[in-house]
């Protein structure tokens, strides 16, 4: 099981070394098949380690690796080390299979592109540091991975470097990013301090009884962890870096979402939430910037034109549904809707790529229309997905969402909050959701979709087509694995290591779906009235209530308000400091320096007359001064 492990770790590793090493010599479809197949690789062997894992009683599911010894100091020794139990198993499967799909689908996205060697390497290594993410075993490996996702995210939103908004914001996401990875390095730096170890089996084993329930020290690491999860998850107030990520290719948009990056944080909660529980303050604020976030982000996709971007702020709204799950201790949810979104979410993110890609990478979705006849199988998987997300049974999204719901009723201070909280984002979410569905697919096609839609046979290649075909199964039937009043495989799988801290009732089980269906099925007909048909609502309501629209359309003012409180102070600092001190003290004393040194090598080169009796004269001179000093000294 451990050898598998570490097989599924290192396989994308080695995609991107051959890739790297090959250059030239291989074409970009075969650079693109060597990624995907080293996936593939990891998921399979992933897939071995979660069998043969079936097979140990479920309080033995947690083995340790460590392949070498990588920093000792005192009592203090840290390896590069992996822990293999249900939650890291758990992760494996998702970031691999989802990845393995995505990169399959990018050899036929990204073909013709110039610079598609590059890119695929770039998206392995964002598959390895993922899974170096969810399979380390103690917190510093776990910052490695932390930070090569980052890493990885930038390269890939800043693929297209020829584009000024892409390397904007690719240098966005990662200093938003870099304030939540501070945070957590300040987390790490107490725990050491603490508990003298990095460990999970030591930190975990040795917090309850070393650091006081509640006290400054528990709730400061706590807070530290929260502030990575926030900037990495991309939740309120850290979550702008997300939308202008979409500047990456569409491929890009769907690993983010699906697989790796914006997961993260609900995992870094998950695996240290022994840590999270000594602080029970930070865990309620962690549920209620999720419930912030569902309704911020909700709002915001009602009003966005492009057809990625309406997508990422459901994704922004889909994981505050987690933080409030995993926020209420209801971990094994929180994670099973992970796991469903990440089904659907790539579906969604493919589907639409799909469209742009028919479209000669057209992106307006007020230039689209009609496009169903066009490109049929792209609008069953679109609606599939749409379905999914706003959480209509059968679909892997109406089991996973509304059993968070449920939890939330379950709690009894901030739950019913929660609860209601989750039950206005049902209803947005059907709203934006089969918005983007109405108007992309139905009505009469644009001018613009005539003139550029070209199609291929299965309306893409089979490298684009297959996997979506694949995700469209997985949506459908997923949310099956855990069926209330039923079966709990998921929070029977992750039990072990991440046991939920309430179980709802069995009334709660059934009100709470059933609620969420009612404003779900309330927000597809307004859906359909608004957008589905000509009609003049949307532009009505908008001339009624322009500052409203205005402050969605400016999403709530937040990059505004970063820049006046933080960037413009700064530079404004930083000109300051530039003509003050820079300029005076440093670039003028420079340029003396030069001049004097200069000036002083123009004399020195005086010396050199090239006549042998002045050098003879000169060293004797100074063999004379020499005896002198020495006669002087005795």
């Amino acid at each position: 099981m451990i050898a598998s492990a570490w097989i599924a770790l290192f396989a994308p590793a080695v995609g991107v070394a051959l890739i790297a090493l090959a250059r030239d010599a291989i074409s970009r479809q075969q650079a693109g098949i060597i990624a995907a197949g080293s996936t593939f690789v990891s998921f399979t062997a992933s897939l071995s380690t979660f069998a043969i894992m079936l097979g140990d009683d479920p309080e033995e599911r947690s083995h340790f690796s460590t392949l070498y010894t990588w920093l000792s100091a005192g009592s203090l020794e840290i390896g590069l080390q992996i822990l293999v139990d249900p939650l890291a198993v758990f992760m494996m499967l998702v970031v691999s299979g989802v990845g393995f799909l995505i990169l399959t689908y990018a050899i036929g996205y990204m073909h013709g592109d110039d610079e598609g060697r590059r890119y695929h390497a770039y998206k392995a290594l964002f598959v390895f540091s993922m899974l170096l993410l969810v399979q380390a075993g103690n917190l510093l490996i776990l910052l490695v991975g932390w930070g090569m996702v980052g890493l990885s995210s930038y390269l890939l939103i800043n693929y297209w470097h020829q584009r000024s908004s892409a390397v904007a914001a690719g240098k966005k996401a990662f200093i938003v990013n870099a304030f939540g990875d501070a945070a957590f390095v300040i987390s790490i730096f107490l725990l050491a301090q603490q508990l003298g170890a990095l460990d999970f089996l030591t930190v975990f084993g040795t917090a309850l009884g070393s650091i006081k329930l509640s006290s400054t020290v528990a709730v400061v690491i706590a807070l530290g962890l929260l502030g990575g999860a926030v900037a990495k998850s991309a939740q309120v107030p850290l979550h702008t870096w997300l939308p202008d990520a979409m500047e990456g290719p569409t491929p890009v948009s769907a690993l983010i979402h699906a697989a790796t990056m914006v997961t993260a944080g609900v995992y870094l909660i998950v695996r240290t939430h022994v840590l999270f529980e000594l602080a029970p303050a930070v865990l309620d604020t962690a549920a209620l910037l999720g419930g912030v976030t569902i309704l911020i982000a909700g709002a915001v996709a009602l009003v966005q034109t492009d057809i990625k971007r309406v997508i990422a702020y459901s994704t922004m709204s889909q994981i505050g549904y987690m933080f409030a799950a995993v926020g209420l201790g209801a971990f094994a949810a929180g994670m099973f809707h992970l796991m469903t979104h990440a089904f659907f979410k790539a579906l969604l993110f493919m589907a639409a790529g799909t469209v742009i890609h028919a479209l000669a990478n057209e992106q307006d979705i007020r230039k689209m229309r009609g496009l169903a006849r066009e490109l049929p199988w792209t609008y069953r998987a679109f609606l599939i997905g749409t379905l999914a997300l706003a959480a209509i049974p059968p679909f892997a999204g109406f089991f996973s969402k509304d059993v968070i719901l449920a939890h939330a009723l379950a709690e009894g201070l901030i739950g019913p909050i929660l609860w209601a909280i989750g039950l206005v984002g049902a209803l947005l979410t059907a709203l934006y959701a089969f918005r983007l569905l109405f108007i992309v697919f139905t009505a009469e096609p644009s001018q613009i979709a005539r003139r550029h839609l070209h199609r291929e046979r299965f309306e893409g290649p089979l490298s684009m087509m297959l996997p979506i075909g694949a995700l469209v199964a997985l949506t459908a039937v997923a949310g099956f694995i855990q069926v209330p009043g039923g079966w709990h495989a998921v929070d029977t799988w992750l039990e072990p290591v991440a046991a939920s801290l309430q179980k709802p009732s069995a009334w709660m089980e059934i009100a709470s779906p059933v609620a969420a269906l009612a404003l779900a099925a309330l927000g597809t007909v307004l859906a359909w009235r608004f957008w589905g048909r000509e009609s003049d609502v949307p532009a009505k309501a908008r001339s009624a209530y322009p500052r409203a629209a205005g402050t969605l359309e400016q999403k709530f003012y937040f990059d505004e308000a970063y820049d006046a409180v933080l960037a413009r102070p700064t530079q404004r600092l930083a000109v300051f400091l530039k003509r003050s001190i820079e300029e005076p003290l440093i670039l003028s004393s420079l340029g003396e320096i030069a001049g004097s040194v200069r000036e002083l090598g123009q004399r020195f080169s005086r010396l050199q007359t090239g006549l042998l009796r002045s050098y003879a004269l000169a060293l004797a001179a100074g063999l004379a001064l020499i005896a002198a000093v020495f006669i002087a000294v005795r």
